[in-house]
């Protein structure tokens, strides 16, 4: 698995955690300040597809994983 997948399953996964604890149907509901966790994945998404950088792509590279 290269850095391009893992950086967009870890989004995924973020997001669809922070989904299940921040919305008050969800039966794992705990507060709706998670969202904000949903926010920030995609803010982050927004500007590393604008500016190339990506801080877990970054972490991933120094911990040994191929690049795309």
């Amino acid at each position: 698995m290269n850095t391009n997948l893992m950086v967009r399953m870890f989004a995924g996964i973020f997001i669809l955690v922070s989904l299940a604890l921040g919305v008050p149907e969800s039966p794992i509901f705990v507060s709706k300040y998670f969202l904000w966790v949903t926010v920030f994945v995609g803010a982050n998404l927004l500007q590393s597809s604008f500016t190339r950088f990506c801080p877990l792509e970054m972490m991933l590279k120094k911990a040994g994983v191929r690049e795309a």
